[in-house]
């Protein structure tokens, strides 16, 4: 089966992703590195230059993957639990240097949070939103848990609408996709998925406006690389 029907549907999107994350946890740092053009980190930066933590708030990182946002929270003094559906992601979190007792792990599913409703000041994800089966139950999760005031923050690919910009995007990664997965997997489809999803994503500006509509209030966009990655603020206000 190609892999753009694999993930045509919600249940299809869950296993393929859940198996493809399994696969890849112990090269997601450098193929993270790879597929920003080495600007992954500076975005992460970015992301907590914006959120502006106090020292003691709390914070949940979804789809934490190997920990690199929730570490810059906890450095700057933020209670910080992470979660990533892959237990293997968290393993490879925890045997960085000077991570432990730093950020509690958890294993979870972002779309049905383990968290107590109004438990967190701030939450935050990278590359979480466009993984997901579907993005409107994981942002009605992140709602709940947040308190009133608090704010979310997500970093990811967006989907170009420039027609001819989106196609030379999507075809780039495509190929490097391809490249790499043959060159770590055997498998060219292992990061073709990457631009397959982009596809299927409503872009930044698609995701503010589920966010307004999940009750979310000052929704913005912030465009990285000249639109080709973005992150979305949020708040809850009530």
């Amino acid at each position: 089966m190609r892999l753009r029907d694999r993930i045509a549907t919600a249940d299809g999107k869950r296993r393929y992703v859940r198996a493809l994350f399994a696969t890849i946890a112990d090269r997601y740092d450098l193929i993270t590195i790879v597929l920003s053009y080495g600007q992954d980190r500076r975005w992460k930066r970015r992301l907590a230059d914006l959120a502006q933590p106090c020292r003691g708030e709390a914070v949940l990182d979804l789809a934490t993957g190997t920990g690199d946002i929730a570490f810059v929270f906890a450095s700057r003094g933020a209670r910080v639990v992470g979660l990533d559906i892959t237990h293997r992601m968290m393993e490879l979190a925890r045997q960085k240097p000077g991570a432990a007792g730093v950020v509690g792990f958890v294993t979870g599913d972002m779309t049905a949070l383990p968290c107590a409703d109004a438990a967190f000041d701030l939450v935050t994800t990278g590359y979480g939103l466009r993984n997901v089966p579907r993005i409107e139950p994981a942002l009605a999760e992140i709602h709940r848990v947040l308190r009133p005031g608090g704010l979310l923050l997500s970093l990811d690919f967006n989907r170009p609408s420039n027609p001819a910009v989106r196609a030379i995007y999507l075809a780039y990664l495509t190929v490097v996709g391809s490249a790499l997965g043959l060159a770590l997997h055997r498998d060219p489809d292992t990061y073709r998925y990457i631009p397959e999803s982009i596809r299927r994503y409503p872009g930044a500006e698609g995701v503010a406006s589920l966010l307004a509509r999940a009750g979310f209030d000052e929704c913005r966009v912030i465009p990285l690389l000249g639109g080709l990655m973005a992150i979305n603020t949020a708040r809850r206000l009530r």
